[in-house]
């Protein structure tokens, strides 16, 4: 797994990984909560949780890094 920072925000990070079956995925995780998640293979885009605005300040992030837009 790699793990990576978007706009060098210490309170969001995203893990890269490939499961088992080869699909692979990125997850956002803002402060301990995975709230998002891209799959690279059918290159689609999950969003799971927005509690507060930090966390759609994350999520609006992660969007425009793989090309989406903004939530």
């Amino acid at each position: 797994m790699k793990t990576f920072y978007i706009n060098k925000l210490a309170n969001n990070h995203v893990n890269e990984y490939t499961n088992s079956d080869g699909d692979h995925y990125s997850d956002l995780i803002s402060y301990t909560t995975r709230v998002a998640s891209y799959n690279h293979k059918t290159n689609e885009m999950s969003v799971y949780n927005c509690q507060s605005q930090t966390t759609i300040k994350h999520i609006n992030s992660f969007l425009e890094f793989y090309g989406f837009d903004r939530y």
